[in-house]
């Protein structure tokens, strides 16, 4: 039987993008297909001297016989992920970034915050899927496609919140402090370390044994069913939770414009009519769909996903930290713990007040939303994000006197143990 010139036309459109997918799988510089022989190959009929040879004759393909594990940290703005970042930051093996897509965000949906098209979300999700995984390979070059002005040189002073990586402060990417410096200010990171020279930092990446990135522009953990299935990234996720009450409370006082409307029902009593529920429902719509798949066990999430809630972090910050580190196999350093130490016990140094800062008196902060919304605000939250509020454990109040009642906790223990 003949082929149609049409049949073969599509074969051949077909074989062009099977040949492109395998080029851009095999070329990628981090993608390391030369492990160490393992006896479970032999039936494929590969000795281990050919395994050598391939690895001498093509050294494109390096192995990584550490086994890096690369860690995400997914949340939502204002959950408390600034200060989960940090307890990564700190470890001298891990390689942190803060929030680079961002830069994705920004250049593809500027206005991505507001909208809720499915064709919008779909762009963005894509792109963000394809910049993760290239910087869990350290490929920093990537970024330059979306930072505004495209960096020259590979060097920019453009990348968002560049001081908010210890890695990206330190040698070989800045020589500005010395390694006795301990705690680098945000501020005089960007201030005294020379624009970012991303060649260096992709060096320091690779010295690091872990790539670990914060977000809250993913939203929901089934949005990185591709990442977390590909066995070359090793990716596990830390879901980070937090009472919507408390979350609503934190924005209306963060971003004052935005949520101004809510600051009107708070002060008036009177819910505007023009109200944008969205900044609200959006949040436990995501949270419950995620947490739902989570807590559901799937087979592709086993001994990688990890729900926590800010507020059991907030109460006993070091216990949690260890069962974190614990659930990602890395050791818990004495840097590390001086940090949790510094942070979480309250200070009246203006730096605690910051709205991006993560010094905190933590225990306090938990529950502090209670006494900045109104008993009507909580009521409507309450019916709103019901199931989600349940899922968690999350207490709701019934009064104004209940609310205001802080010996009350309205936050149940519960466990949630990692699906290993």
């Amino acid at each position: 039987m003949q082929c149609s010139w049409k049949a073969v036309i599509l074969l051949a459109l077909v074989s062009i993008a099977i040949q492109y997918t395998a080029i851009r799988t095999f070329t990628a510089k981090p993608f390391h297909l030369c492990p160490v022989p393992n006896p479970l190959n032999c039936g494929l009929g590969q000795d281990v001297e050919s395994f050598d040879r391939m690895c001498d004759e093509y050294p494109y393909f390096n192995y990584n016989s550490s086994r890096k594990t690369h860690i995400l940290i997914l949340a939502t703005t204002r959950s408390g992920s600034s200060f989960v970042g940090q307890l990564f930051n700190q470890h001298s093996d891990v390689f942190y970034l803060f929030e680079p897509l961002y830069h994705v965000q920004t250049t593809l949906i500027p206005h991505l915050s507001s909208s809720r098209y499915a064709v919008e979300r779909r762009v963005m999700l894509g792109a963000s899927r394809d910049l993760l995984r290239s910087l869990y390979n350290c490929d920093l070059y990537f970024l330059e496609s979306y930072i505004k002005p495209q960096p020259a040189n590979h060097t920019t002073d453009k990348l968002f919140r560049r001081g908010a990586s210890k890695a990206l402060c330190s040698m070989p990417v800045c020589d500005a402090f010395s390694p006795n410096d301990g705690n680098i200010e945000e501020g005089d990171c960007v201030r005294k370390c020379a624009s970012l020279n991303l060649t260096l930092a992709t060096e320091s990446c690779r010295e690091r044994r872990h790539v670990a990135i914060k977000t809250v522009r993913i939203p929901e953990v089934n949005d990185l069913k591709a990442l977390i299935e590909d066995p070359r990234l090793n990716l596990k996720v830390i879901q980070l939770v937090r009472d919507p009450r408390g979350i609503l409370s934190s924005r209306i006082e963060t971003f004052r414009d935005t949520y101004r409307l809510w600051r009107i029902w708070r002060a008036t009593g009177r819910k505007p009519y023009n109200l944008d529920l969205t900044q609200l429902t959006t949040v436990c719509d995501d949270f419950l769909n995620s947490v739902s798949m989570g807590l559901s066990r799937p087979p592709w999430l086993r001994g990688r996903y990890m729900l926590v809630r800010y507020e059991d972090l907030a109460r006993n910050p070091l216990q949690k930290t260890k069962e974190v580190y614990e659930f990602l196999g890395l050791s818990l350093e004495k840097n590390v713990v001086d940090w949790i130490h510094n942070n979480t016990r309250g200070n009246n140094d203006v730096s605690a007040k910051h709205k991006y800062g993560t010094l905190r008196d933590s225990a306090a902060n938990a529950e502090s939303w209670r006494l900045k919304l109104s008993h009507d605000i909580v009521d409507y939250t309450q019916t709103v994000c019901q199931h989600i509020l349940d899922e968690l454990g999350y207490k709701a109040v019934n009064s104004p006197e209940e609310l205001k009642n802080m010996s009350l906790s309205l936050i149940e223990d519960k466990t949630f143990i990692p699906f290993l």
